[in-house]
């Protein structure tokens, strides 16, 4: 079975195009109140184990992947292959915490709509951000999840466990892959993160920003079924 985790304020719908495609996936729809990346991780697995699935691909997008890392973590020879995608493995640098209060502080004073209007645009490229039914889609799935699931990614975010180290251990086949144009998760991030894995395969996709996966879906696709043919490590 194919797991897909999604990132912050995201949902099942940041999958639709790989839902479609794949049909022996799950999306794990959201993480509900959750404010700890551990916690997530257990969501993970308590979704496989009700789907039946003692091992599985896992793939995991921005916040997604350090959950995906964790689920490794806490259950590594259930994870046959691993996809880090539009992610990062640093700590909170300096800075982020005062950030992304003042993000949240939008949400207070303005409401979420005005929270989700500053914070998603840089997410997509100029061009998508012009197709006006993909990234209006987007758009109503961010707003959907609202204020407080927002501040409890952040928080957990904020708290999250040291990574960079995990990664040697992580032999299954890697998929790191990232949008030639994200400018929150940069490829050049994405090279650090591939050096460090035995078996990790770096693929940066053209024209695309953060939210890959609808801005690039054939690319993304492609990428993936690449991976999947790789032989498992387990």
């Amino acid at each position: 079975m194919l797991l897909f985790l999604p990132g912050l304020i995201c949902d099942a719908r940041i999958y639709a195009p790989q839902s479609a495609a794949f049909a022996d996936s799950l999306v794990v729809n959201g993480f509900g109140l959750a404010d700890s990346l551990v916690d997530m991780a257990q969501i993970v697995l308590a979704e496989a184990d009700r789907a039946g699935a003692d091992s599985f691909d896992l793939f995991g997008h921005s916040m997604g992947g350090r959950i995906a890392l964790e689920v490794f973590r806490l259950a590594p020879q259930r994870v046959r292959r691993l996809a880090l995608v539009s992610t990062g493995i640093h700590p909170p640098k300096d800075g982020e915490a005062a950030n992304r209060a003042a993000l949240q502080q939008i949400g207070y004073d303005h409401g979420f709509a005005a929270l989700v209007d500053h914070w998603l645009p840089p997410m997509v490229t100029e061009a998508n951000r012009a197709d006006t039914a993909l990234y209006s889609s987007m758009r109503t799935m961010c707003l959907e999840q609202g204020q407080a699931m927002f501040d409890a990614q952040i928080k957990a975010l904020l708290a999250r466990p040291e990574i960079k180290s995990l990664l040697p251990q992580v032999t299954c086949p890697t998929l790191v892959m990232t949008g030639e144009l994200d400018a929150w998760a940069p490829p050049k991030q994405h090279e650090a993160i591939a050096a460090l894995l035995p078996d990790g395969q770096l693929v940066v996709v053209p024209d695309a920003g953060h939210m890959i996966q609808l801005e690039a879906p054939e690319a993304v696709n492609q990428a993936i079924a690449a991976w999947l043919a790789r032989p498992a490590s387990n």
